[in-house]
């Protein structure tokens, strides 16, 4: 086992290669998170970093480089491989909520668990302990329209963890809100974040959060420096 859970090595990434609007979005990039590790990658807009999180995520590819996730290379599984790491594995939080709009509080966070195999019982109960951890409990069987911004956002940070993973990656989860909302929402994902131990990579422009986390790494002309 190795000590990262998230090692990403030498990523390169071009959009339009070859064209007069070729972008080179990543440029050699290298991250390494540990079990535990809540790293704030801090960026402007368009400098990268929701691919970065993509391919991190396995949702993208690179034109080069590797990404291990807890000492396994993804980089050449095959899309239904992939698709099973990022189910049981990798959690992803959006600066939108994206709750299906039908259902519950509780059902958005019950569905992803019955797809990766758990009883209804077990999902329920496990979803029903991220919200109340959340402080939203109550609020269990409202679909997401009767829901304030912080309090669906706080049902995405559940869904992300409902099927405990190792590695949860988040591109400004707080940039839709408020600043008062978004400061307290934050908290709660800390909060969520330190309980289960799990490694974290959270994009933000906010200098105030990544403060607030353990490192901080800058995506600068497709390079990563430290911050």
């Amino acid at each position: 086992m190795s000590d990262f859970t998230l090692q990403v090595a030498d990523l390169t990434k071009t959009y339009n290669a070859g064209k007069p609007n070729e972008v080179r979005v990543l440029q050699g990039v290298s991250l390494n998170v540990k079990p535990g590790e809540v790293v704030a990658l801090v960026a402007p807009s368009g400098a990268g970093k929701s691919t970065l999180l993509h391919i991190a995520g396995l949702l993208d590819t690179p034109d080069h480089g590797t990404v291990q996730i807890e000492g396994t290379d993804m980089t050449r599984l095959s899309d239904r491989k992939r698709t099973a790491v990022r189910r049981s594995t990798v959690g992803f939080i959006y600066q939108f909520h994206h709750l299906l709009p039908e259902f519950s509080a509780l059902e958005n966070i019950v569905l992803p668990q019955l797809a990766n195999g758990r009883s209804e019982h077990a999902a329920e109960k496990h979803a029903m302990a991220l919200l109340d951890r959340v402080g939203i409990a109550a609020r269990a069987g409202h679909r997401p329209a009767a829901l304030s911004g912080g309090e669906q956002q706080r049902v995405a940070f559940c869904r992300a963890l409902a099927n405990e993973p190792a590695l949860l990656l988040a591109d400004e989860p707080t940039g839709n809100l408020d600043p008062d909302t978004s400061d307290q929402v934050f908290a709660a994902l800390m909060s969520l974040v330190r309980d289960t131990g799990l490694a974290a990579v959270i994009a933000t422009h906010n200098l105030e959060l990544a403060a607030r986390m353990d490192r901080q790494v800058r995506l600068n002309g497709g390079v990563l420096e430290t911050a």
